[in-house]
């Protein structure tokens, strides 16, 4: 897996403040944008995470290029439906060189595991060729592919689905696979934003577990912004 921060809003935090800090101002964004003192401008975003009034979040966006990842997580990946999403397709490519894919290390844990699983994807993967060879398609011959098949994407998302993602994905009842790429992407992102995303990730680094008798009883350590 490897995960790319391509580009984000620049100064981040200073954007924020300066979309909140215009509801009370009377002079412009811009003027604020230039003018508003860093003490102001972490004074303002404090409030906002206090308060929970996270609209003006959403006024700045990371985009990460992420790549070796399954089929298996860009499913679950979609489902944070305020974002976008620009994925290498299996319709247009064909991958005539064979199929990279990612494997559990649940399954290679073991020598028997492990040879089911491949021969398996070898299967998948011979058939899919003779399709190709045969004329098939790649659009159709794709049906053969399996969830671990490699794949790449793009993504992007304002700060507020942000923070919500990493509470979902950075948490340990996360499938595996994207709780890893979560943890990396919150990596990348937090330097940048670091008042901001000083406190994200799984709730419990936070406060309480929400998960009920579904906790894993091993909360991350709690975090407290400066």
């Amino acid at each position: 897996m490897h995960v790319e921060l391509l580009y984000h809003t620049p100064d981040p935090e200073r954007a924020i403040a300066t979309a909140a800090r215009l509801c009370y101002a009377p002079v412009g964004a811009a003027e604020l944008m230039e003018t508003m003192p860093e003490e102001r401008v972490k004074s303002v975003l404090s409030t906002i995470m206090g308060s929970g009034h996270f609209s003006t979040l959403e006024h700045a966006s990371y985009t990460f290029a992420i790549d070796g990842v399954s089929r298996a997580l860009t499913h679950q990946l979609v489902r944070h439906r305020i974002a976008s999403f620009n994925q290498q397709s299996q319709r247009y490519v064909k991958f005539k060189d064979g199929v990279a894919v990612v494997k559990p290390e649940s399954v290679a844990a073991a020598p028997e595991t492990e040879a089911v699983f491949d021969e398996a994807i070898e299967a998948c993967v011979s058939a899919y060729q003779k399709l190709l060879d045969a004329g098939v398609p790649a659009e159709d011959a794709r049906y053969l592919l399996p969830n671990a098949a490699e794949s790449k994407i793009v993504v992007t998302m304002n700060v507020r689905e942000l923070l919500h993602f990493f509470s979902l994905r950075c948490c340990n009842r996360a499938q595996w696979e994207i709780r890893a790429m979560a943890h990396r992407m919150l990596e990348l992102a937090r330097p940048t934003a670091p008042f901001v995303f000083a406190d994200a990730g799984a709730p419990c680094v936070r406060g309480a577990c929400p998960e009920g008798k579904m906790t894993c009883g091993n909360p991350y350590p709690r975090v407290t912004r400066d």
